[in-house]
């Protein structure tokens, strides 16, 4: 990695070489760049960081592939923290689902970070769907929400839903479930995606809520049935899934999305430098394609697009964590 001087001389350099390219210097500073992930190997925001870190070096950004780094825990929030104190130079950036910036400062009134000060947008990385699946616990003819619903209030004590995290955005679609019909589900957070779906098949827990991508390979070998997407519209990966919306519940109606963020501070030349590299690799058809496996619609942005993203999405759910009541001491 070339030192900080050469890099500090580099960067006063990047506005002049600018009309030549986005970021002609700054790419011969670069040899590779961390992008940090808040969750475990394996799911969709993993797979999402490795697509397009595979290929940053064509987009100009690095010399070679970028490192994925998984700061597991605490629903995302540790990659925030870890982003967050990283040196501004561009060999950092953040890969994370944007309820980690726009629902939890409604949940952590002791949040470590600002969402707005601590970090810039650099592009959106891809859109996703939730899904309601339940596994081997719960009876073959519970096949719609309404089902479940009966089902769980008819057996209280095994009426219990996962999610990738407590404060998550499924979290919360379970949560308004529950309040919204008055049967108690019993919320189980996990450590991310994967370790609540394979409870779920192996009949720990009667259901899982998280990205559909995450459910694909058991569902279609009948490991587990999905019973709904968040959506407005069905996805192209489960079309014979009805929504949410589409079984009168019609409170649940939004996609998540991934986006990629900097360290605050960091050089507008430098970001701009990302965006158009992590755009490159989104338009790439193997990229493209792979994501779709994991159910994912990869589609990038500008710095100045995700931010407006952003902040529309913290408005949007500031209301409904106040609803559902939920805070990090509840």
């Amino acid at each position: 990695m070339t030192n900080r001087r050469q890099f500090v001389q580099t960067l006063g350099s990047i506005t002049a070489l600018g009309a030549l390219s986005p970021f002609a210097a700054f790419a011969q500073t670069l040899d590779t760049a961390r992008v940090v992930v808040g969750f475990p190997p394996g799911g969709t925001a993993d797979v999402m960081a490795r697509r397009v870190a595979d290929r940053l070096p064509a987009g100009g950004y690095v010399k070679t592939a970028g490192i994925v780094d998984n700061k597991s825990g605490a629903g995302g929030r540790i990659a925030v923290e870890t982003v967050k104190s990283a040196a501004p130079d561009g060999g950092t950036l953040l890969l994370t689902p944007h309820s980690v910036l726009t629902v939890f400062p409604g949940i952590y009134p002791k949040l470590s970070y600002k969402p707005f000060e601590d970090l810039v947008p650099v592009s959106l990385g891809a859109t996703l769907s939730h899904a309601l699946a339940v596994g081997p616990a719960v009876p073959a003819n519970v096949k719609t929400v309404a089902d479940f619903l009966a089902w769980a209030k008819a057996n209280p004590k095994d009426a219990s839903y996962g999610s990738p995290a407590a404060g998550s955005i499924p979290h919360f679609i379970g949560a308004l479930l529950s309040k919204n019909s008055g049967i108690d589900l019993r919320h189980v957070p996990y450590r991310g995606s994967i370790p609540g779906v394979t409870d779920t098949v192996g009949g720990q827990i009667a259901a899982m809520i998280t990205p559909v991508g995450d459910f694909l390979p058991q569902a279609k070998t009948g490991k587990l049935r999905i019973l709904a997407t968040s959506g407005p519209k069905r996805t192209p990966f489960t079309p014979n899934v009805p929504t949410f919306s589409e079984q009168g519940f019609d409170y649940i109606k939004f996609d998540e999305w991934y986006g990629f963020y900097a360290p605050a501070r960091t050089p507008a030349p430098v970001v701009e430098a990302a965006s158009v590299a992590i755009n490159k690799a989104l338009q790439d058809k193997a990229v493209i394609e792979n994501l779709a496996t994991f159910g994912l619609i990869a589609g990038g942005s500008t710095p100045a697009e995700l931010d407006a993203m952003t902040h529309e999405e913290f408005k949007r759910w500031a209301p409904i964590v106040k609803q559902i009541g939920f805070t990090a001491e509840s």
